[in-house]
């Protein structure tokens, strides 16, 4: 454990906040931009989809290994090396100019983020003593709100006036900008290199045994299952109201505006009602009624603009809320020891699932001579059947026999984590 001064921590702590900020907004921010991206490069809704996957995949995997390699540099310098890469990422999305091309950026991008993520909470636990960790990783999670208030909307924004390529210029020049900030902040953390890190070929078994064991696959497959149901419909939302609703792109912005906003102060109720009446009951009762919101929003009639606002802050609220009681679940299911661990697999689980859940509705869609986006309704009945069979399959999902039941400050935690991407 390092000993820092309480500034100097709070600095520390909020530079990495606004590095995560950056990996956020990175993912949300593509799939409003779908209506541009389609367009500049001529693709089908699955091509879009495919590069969506992309990221979320190889995020997914290269956070999953970084288990079996971050312990073996200083934290300071694989962050600012890493960073430096994710910066250049966004450059080569910025100024890619095929679809091949930024197929590669995008799966570049989530190699890196995948494990930033890991490396910034990797910092706050050597950094933070266990007293106050709880309130430094709300702060990181502030970047999850950040991110659908305030940053996706000025991506859309920018994308809308001045191209697709925008935020990802944006978004290269904040990486450039925070990561010379970091190499002020970020001290020298190699103290953990004096214990000589397991062989790679010890790590790799020990990290098998532990996603194999049954009550982890149990919880991973309750999260994968979510994450599928809810990106069959979530990175087409864009796309269908500008191509069958004639919404312009700019507008788009108030949807992410009104949703983050939403859930911001949504999201900390949900979690105390979870705590006072039951997590699983909690996700249940939303579970459920995320269903209609759902098949509204695949089978959307003509409305105006006034009431797409209102109705999809609720499909936001609606959705987050049956995410939350799901988390708090899920950080009873390992033991202590390997709570870490397991948090870190699952959280590759879930970026595993967004990629599958994006890829296969994009092969279900298609596009008509007009433009219009055909097939919505039936991603919306297969989203909607998938989470019915998640409602029955959290009964499968048991808590370790000495893990407690999480705190109110960690289903707070939760809440804040949720607000990534839209759910339905």
């Amino acid at each position: 454990m390092y000993a820092l001064l309480p500034a100097r921590e709070r600095r520390l702590i909020w530079v990495l906040a606004l590095v995560q900020f950056t990996i956020i907004m990175d993912f949300m921010v593509m799939m409003p931009l779908g209506p541009q991206i389609m367009s500049a490069f001529r693709i089908t809704p699955a091509a879009f989809a495919a590069a969506v996957s992309a990221y979320s995949w190889c995020s997914g995997l290269s956070g999953l290994f970084a288990a079996t390699y971050i312990d073996r540099f200083d934290r300071r310098r694989l962050l600012l090396t890493v960073y430096a890469l994710f910066a250049l990422s966004n450059l080569a999305c910025a100024m890619a100019t095929s679809y091949p091309l930024l197929l590669v950026s995008r799966a570049f991008a989530g190699i890196t983020g995948g494990v930033l993520g890991a490396g910034v909470m990797a910092i706050v636990a050597d950094v933070v003593p266990v007293a106050r960790r709880g309130a430094a990783t709300g702060v990181i999670m502030t970047s999850f709100s950040l991110a659908a208030i305030a940053g996706v909307p000025a991506g859309v924004l920018l994308g809308a006036h001045h191209g697709w390529a925008a935020p990802f210029w944006l978004l290269a020049a904040l990486s450039a900008a925070i990561g010379c900030l970091a190499a002020a902040v970020v001290p020298s953390l190699a103290e953990h290199l004096r214990v000589r890190p397991p062989a790679v070929s010890e790590a790799l078994p020990a990290l098998w045994r532990m996603l194999t064991r049954t009550r982890h696959v149990k919880a991973f497959t309750l999260t994968f299952l979510m994450m599928l149901a809810h990106m069959l419909v979530i990175p087409f939302i864009s796309p269908m109201l500008v191509a069958n609703h004639g919404v312009p792109p700019g507008q788009i912005s108030w949807l992410y505006m009104a949703g983050g906003a939403a859930t911001f102060f949504t999201s900390r109720a949900v979690g105390r009602l979870a705590d006072r009446i039951g997590h699983r009951l909690v996700f249940r009762i939303f579970g459920v009624l995320a269903m209609v919101p759902m098949l509204v929003m695949t089978h959307l009639p003509a409305v105006p603009f006034a009431i797409m606002v209102p109705f999809f802050a609720l499909f936001m609220v609606i959705g987050s809320g049956r995410m939350i009681p799901m988390q708090a679940i899920l950080t009873t299911v390992p033991e202590p020891t390997e709570r870490g661990a397991f948090l870190s697999a699952n959280g590759a689980v879930q970026a595993l699932g967004t990629g599958c859940g994006a890829w296969i509705g994009g092969l279900l869609l298609s596009t008509d001579t007009a433009g219009h986006v055909l097939g919505y309704g039936t991603n919306g009945w297969l989203s909607v059947s998938i989470a019915a069979l998640a409602l029955v399959w959290i009964g499968r999902v048991t808590s370790a026999p000495t893990a407690r039941e999480p705190s109110r400050a960690v289903t707070s935690v939760a809440a804040n984590e949720e607000k990534l991407v839209p759910e339905g």
